[in-house]
């Protein structure tokens, strides 16, 4: 089975009219299944256009594509709005999991985002985890995933390919 693979999303992306129809037409053209599609944004991109980019992400959710909040904790969005998005995954922003073990403020923050995603039943993914130390802390505060180079580097598309065919 493929895993889902995440997507950057630029705001020029989202806030076009015809995104969604766009996105859909290249996955049916590949014949990939759109809940195997996680796209993420920033909080900036929402705060570019809140109530359009609300409606998009709604309108994507429908479709059936996972939704996610990039380098969460570095952009301005407010609890308000976050309450209003269709979001799947908060992800960490990796300039709080590098400190994890020396700065107890950095600490505070990630329990308390794991906190809010989870009582808003939203999935909390640690960015940029490169340690055993990390890994262990996030485990224990309830993280539901990570990803950094502890776990993995970036490989060519060959190799990819030549990983999941195995």
């Amino acid at each position: 089975m493929v895993p889902p693979v995440a997507i950057n999303i630029s705001p020029k992306q989202l806030l076009e009219a015809n995104f969604i129809e766009y996105i859909n037409a290249i996955l049916a053209r590949y014949g990939i299944a759109r809940s195997q599609i996680e796209l993420e944004i920033t909080e900036s991109l929402i705060m570019q256009d809140p109530d359009y980019a609300i409606e998009q992400l709604n309108s994507l959710r429908h479709a059936g594509y996972r939704l996610a909040i990039d380098d969460f904790g570095m952009g301005y969005s407010s609890l308000n709005r976050l309450k209003q998005l269709p979001l799947d995954r908060l992800k960490i922003d990796y300039s709080f999991t590098r400190d994890i073990g020396a700065n107890p403020k950095d600490e505070a923050i990630i329990i308390t985002v794991i906190a809010l995603g989870k009582s808003l039943n939203i999935e909390v993914l640690a960015e940029g985890v490169e340690t055993e130390a990390q890994l262990a802390f996030l485990k224990a505060q309830g993280c539901d995933s990570v990803q950094g180079y502890l776990l993995g580097r970036p490989v060519p598309e060959q190799e990819l390919i030549a990983l999941s065919a195995a």
